[in-house]
C-alpha cells in the first residue's frame, strides 16, 4: 500500500483541498469553545463584576496548557496521536457542554462559588488546546505547509466567526430581558457543535483522505510509530514492518532539534508574548470609554481576530513570505514597538487609532504565526518534524502564558484593581 504512494508526488495526490478544509474545521474547534469565552466575558462581567474574567479566566487557562504541552513534548515519540487528539477534541466537547450546564444550574446568579466551578472548566480547557494544538501541529509538520496554513487559519477563524456571532447577538438581544445570558447560551451550543463534529471529522473522515495516508506512510517508513493508529484506522495494516529500528534510533533528540531551531522557538514565544500582553485584558479594561460605548471592546476584539484571519493566509502570497531566519527575528521584535503606540492611544488618542492598532496586532500575529511553523519543519524527517511541532507549540503557549501575566501591568496605577 505504501509503495503505491511513494510513487506519486505529493502534490498530485487526491484530497489537498479537501484536506485543506477538514484542517481548517479542526483549527477551529480547537479553540472555538475558549474563543467564545473570550468574547462572551461581557457577559461574565455583568455575572461575576469584582472578580476581573477576562484576566482571571486567561490565567487559569495557561498553566493547564502550558504544562500539559511540556509533558507531550517530552514524550511525544511514544504518544499515539489518534487517541490523543481525539481525547483532546472530546474533552473540549464535555468542557463546552459543561458551561451550558454550570449556568442553567446556577441561573446565571453569581458568587464565589459558580465562578470557581467555572474556573474548573475553563482549566479542561487548557488541557484540552495543549491536547489537540500539539498534537495537531505536530501531525501536520510532517505533511505539506498548506495543511498548517489551513489548520492555523482555522484557529484564526474561530475568532472571527465568534466575534461575528457576538455581535450578531448582542443587537439581538440588547433590549431583551437577559439578552447577555441568551446570546452566551447560544454561543455555547454552537460551540459544542462544532466540537462534536471534530470529534467526527478526525475519526472518520480526516486519516481515509489520500494524501493525508501518504504523508503517514512516510513518515513511518523514517521511522515514526506515531501515525500507526491513524493509518491502521485508513486501512493500512501491518505498519509495524515499515518501521526501522535504526532509524528511529538515527533521529534527532529535542534537545538537538531545539538548539538548531532556538531562534523560531524565541521568536514564537516572543510573538504571542505581546500578543497576549494585549489581548483580551488591555481591551477589555484599559481602552477607556468612547463613543461605541458597550460595543467598543467587543470591536476591538472582532478587528484583531479578522486580521489574524487575513494573516494567516497572507503567507500564501510566496513574495509575502518570510523565509529567511534573521528577518522573522526583525519583524518579531519589531512588533513591540507596538507597546508604547497601544499605551499612548489609550491615554490620549481616539477609537480610530485604536482600531488600526489593533488591527496591526491581529495581521502582524497571523502572519508571522504560520511564517514559523510552516518554515521551521523544512528539511526534517517525519518523526523530528512532529517533535519540533511539539516543541514550538509549547514555546507558544509559554509565549501566551508569559503575556497573560504581563497584561496585568497594565493595571499599574489604577484605583480600585481589586
Amino acid at each position: 500500500m505504501v509503495d503505491r504512494y511513494e510513487n506519486q508526488a505529493p502534490e498530485k495526490l487526491q484530497g489537498k483541498y479537501q484536506a485543506m478544509v477538514v484542517c481548517c474545521i479542526l483549527g477551529i474547534g480547537t479553540v472555538v469553545s475558549w474563543n467564545s469565552i473570550l468574547t462572551i466575558e461581557d457577559y461574565y462581567y455583568q455575572v461575576f463584576p469584582d472578580y476581573h474574567p477576562s484576566r482571571v479566566l486567561t490565567v487559569v487557562y495557561q498553566p493547564f496548557a502550558l504544562g500539559a504541552i511540556m509533558i507531550f513534548a517530552y514524550h511525544e515519540s511514544k504518544i499515539n496521536t489518534r487517541k490523543r487528539n481525539l481525547i483532546g477534541y472530546l474533552l473540549s466537547t464535555t468542557s463546552t457542554f459543561l458551561l451550558i450546564v454550570l449556568d442553567l444550574a446556577t441561573k446565571g446568579h453569581g458568587g464565589i462559588a459558580p465562578y470557581i466551578c467555572l474556573c474548573a472548566i475553563v482549566a479542561l480547557f487548557g488541557l484540552a488546546d495543549a491536547t489537540v494544538r500539539g498534537g495537531m501541529i505536530g501531525d501536520l509538520s510532517l505533511m505539506c505547509p498548506e495543511l498548517i496554513q489551513s489548520f492555523m487559519a482555522g484557529l484564526a477563524v474561530a475568532g472571527a466567526l465568534t466575534s461575528a456571532l457576538r455581535l450578531t447577538t448582542k443587537a439581538a438581544f440588547e433590549k431583551s430581558h437577559d439578552g447577555l445570558r441568551k446570546g452566551a447560551m447560544i454561543f455555547l451550543a454552537i460551540a459544542t457543535f462544532i466540537e462534536l463534529l471534530c470529534v467526527l471529522l478526525y475519526a472518520y473522515v480526516f486519516p481515509k483522505l489520500p494524501i493525508v495516508k501518504y504523508y503517514r506512510s512516510k513518515a513511518a517508513n523514517e521511522g515514526s510509530k506515531t501515525v500507526i493508529a491513524d493509518l491502521a484506522a485508513a486501512g493500512i495494516q501491518n505498519q509495524s514492518e515499515l518501521i526501522d529500528d535504526d532509524s528511529k534510533n538515527q533521529r534527532l533528540g529535542n534537545k538537538e532539534l531545539l538548539l538548531q531551531n532556538i531562534d523560531y522557538a524565541v521568536n514564537i514565544f516572543l510573538l504571542y508574548v505581546l500578543t497576549l500582553s494585549i489581548v483580551p485584558g488591555f481591551l477589555y479594561e484599559n481602552t477607556g470609554q468612547h463613543g461605541l460605548g458597550t460595543w467598543y471592546a467587543l470591536v476591538l476584539v472582532a478587528m484583531y481576530n479578522c486580521w489574524d484571519l487575513v494573516g494567516r493566509y497572507t503567507p500564501l502570497v510566496k513574495w509575502l513570505k518570510i523565509k529567511d531566519r534573521k528577518g522573522l527575528t526583525v519583524a518579531v521584535l519589531s512588533r513591540f514597538l507596538l507597546i508604547p503606540a497601544f499605551y499612548l492611544t489609550a491615554k490620549y488618542g481616539d477609537q480610530g487609532w485604536m482600531i488600526m492598532l489593533i488591527s496591526v496586532l491581529g495581521l502582524t500575529n497571523g502572519h508571522l504565526s504560520v511564517c514559523i511553523l510552516t518554515t521551521a519543519p523544512t528539511g526534517y524527517k517525519g518523526p523530528e518534524q512532529n517533535a519540533l511541532g511539539n516543541l514550538l507549540v509549547m514555546f507558544l503557549l509559554g509565549g501566551v502564558f508569559a503575556g497573560v501575566a504581563l497584561d496585568w501591568l497594565w493595571l499599574i496605577g489604577k484605583k480600585n484593581v481589586f
